[in-house]
């Protein structure tokens, strides 16, 4: 079994650590399907997601054993977001793939002593760990009690306790928590583990189940939440699988980035506060607009796009003193998609109307200010001129609700036709200036230098297209306002988002630094939980003219 531990080794030292067990469900079936396909998916998600994000989480693979892998952490924290990310990760790369392909991983996590090994670690820490990743469910995390202890006020997440277990060769039994999708899961969970009952045990169980029933709260899954400024820095829906800490013991930096510093057409970052009072935006020229709204209208066939039509685009409008930078985009219609992925079919003629778009992402010392008001929370690390990361769905909406709060106008988060549209800029190849990756347009893996592994480049290092958006390509991958669906059949052609009530994932485009040059094509299209942070994700705004 991954990770198990049968031997001590003398002379080693011990420690207190968590300890990370994973292994893939039904591998030898996949093996058995397509053994040479499956060893190269394995190899390719060890590489680009299961390495890298436990580097992030600051810990150390220790060892992989066939379809699994044994992971060591100071931070029981750590370990559990570590798990989660690489949980939610897998799941989103799972959804281009039918079931039967599909890579999913059992995940246990156990803090306990150990004796670390050069190249190894043992003890009943380890063990712990390897059987709570045996009890597991495909694509799920149990974690121990003393793992639940370290962590139960620090993550935002659902746990369903599954009591005290005794697991093969422990002495003593273990308390065994599940995370679940959201807090309002705790009330709809059920055990997923087989006990045999004998007919009196059987009809206690019953008994139980109909008080719980009787007695259990409501609970109702959180919808698309509006930010309110009440709100504490870091809270969030309960739709939201994990959220960092409140705050931070990284001390933040409170100097802005020089003027002299700042790329070329890129605004000089606002100074940081001096106080925790709330930043007062004052509107230039306030004027009210239409919010985004679900039109499930659909085309028969694809005619030609239309000429955009010129509304002043190119234009930089700037609506306050630190404001984000836009650029005026004209209305028009083109071709969205691509026969590159099904979740990018079909190909169908949208028509969107003239709006508003940021010129960049938006940037650290931009988050700030809406941190500094109370609004956000305060989860961005980094200089004034790094683009803002580490944000969920509901983070982004937070921003753009009080952005939108604070000038009066209508700012909101662009929708995934305006975006493609926007990123195109009238193009109708793999990217917007052709169809070959070329030096300095994107910033990702394997588009060439300048690329740092560990963070994306400053925000306008890049090329920008014919209607002045820069980093469309890679950087941070940019959330915009839809649903997730598998692909286009029934969604909008008027350019609207296609949304829901209570939708689990949101879209984000434009692939990251992290991901090949795939991800950056004009037409590529990710998603994610609503409310989980990931280190890779940021926003880019959009507002209605």
């Amino acid at each position: 079994m991954p990770g198990e531990s049968t031997s001590h080794v003398a002379g080693s030292p011990r420690r207190l650590a968590a300890i990370l067990a994973a292994d893939i469900s039904g591998y030898s079936r996949l093996m058995g399907a397509d053994e040479e396909g499956t060893l190269a998916r394995l190899k390719r998600h060890r590489r680009e997601l299961i390495e890298p994000t436990i580097q992030e989480h600051y810990g150390r693979l220790v060892k992989t054993t066939g379809d699994g892998f044994l992971a060591m952490f100071d931070s029981p924290l750590e370990a559990v977001r570590c798990a989660i990310v690489i949980q939610q990760s897998m799941a989103a790369r799972n959804m281009s793939l039918p079931p039967e392909q599909w890579i999913r991983y059992r995940i246990g996590v156990n803090l306990g002593d150990v004796i670390v090994d050069p190249d190894d670690i043992y003890g009943e820490g380890v063990n712990i760990a390897a059987r709570l990743e045996n009890l597991a469910d495909p694509g799920g995390v149990l974690i121990s009690g003393g793992v639940y202890e370290q962590i139960k006020n620090k993550l935002v997440c659902g746990y369903q306790s599954l009591g005290d277990e005794k697991l093969k060769n422990i002495t003593d039994p273990v308390r065994i928590y599940r995370v679940l999708p959201d807090p309002a899961s705790v009330a709809r969970a059920t055990r997923q583990h087989w006990v045999w009952l004998s007919s009196g045990a059987a009809a206690l169980l019953i008994l139980g189940a109909v008080g719980w029933s009787i007695m259990k709260p409501e609970t109702s899954e959180g919808g698309r939440r509006s930010a309110s400024l009440e709100q504490s820095a870091d809270k969030t829906s309960a739709s939201g699988l994990l959220q960092a800490e409140s705050s931070s013991s990284e001390p933040q930096s409170t100097s802005a980035s020089s003027a002299a510093g700042a790329p070329s057409g890129m605004p000089p970052a606002p100074a940081a506060p001096s106080s925790n009072l709330p930043i007062p935006i004052t509107p230039i020229s306030p004027s009210p607009g239409a919010a985004t709204k679900t039109a499930p209208s659909t085309v028969a066939a694809i005619p030609s796009p239309s000429r955009p039509t010129d509304t002043g685009s190119g234009s930089s409008i700037r609506d306050c003193q630190g404001c984000p930078e836009l650029v005026r985009v004209p209305g028009g219609s083109f071709r969205m998609g691509s026969d590159e992925d099904s979740s990018e079919k079909p190909i169908r003629l949208v028509q969107v109307s003239a709006f508003a778009i940021g010129r960049y992402p938006i940037t650290v010392a931009e988050w700030k200010q809406c941190v500094a008001a109370k609004a956000c929370p305060d989860v961005v690390r980094g200089e004034d001129i790094d683009p803002a990361r580490n944000l969920s769905w509901l983070d982004a909406q937070q921003y753009v609700d009080w952005l939108a709060q604070s000038t009066g106008l209508a700012y909101r988060l662009p929708s995934e036709a305006e975006w493609e549209y926007a990123a195109r800029a009238g193009s109708t190849g793999r990217y917007w200036w052709g169809e070959r990756m070329a030096p300095r347009m994107a910033n990702c893996k394997g588009c060439g230098d300048p690329y740092d592994a560990h963070q994306p480049l400053k925000v306008g290092s890049l090329v920008s297209n014919p209607f002045g958006l820069s980093d469309v390509n890679g950087g941070v991958a940019q959330w915009v306002a839809d649903c997730w669906h598998p692909n286009y059949q029934g969604a909008p052609a008027d350019g609207a988002a296609w949304t829901e009530p209570g939708c689990r994932e949101h879209v984000l485009r434009g692939g990251s630094w992290r991901n090949d040059a795939s991800y950056a094509r004009s037409a590529s299209r990710m998603y994610y939980d609503t409310g989980v942070r990931y280190p890779a994700h940021g926003l880019r705004v959009a507002r209605s003219l």
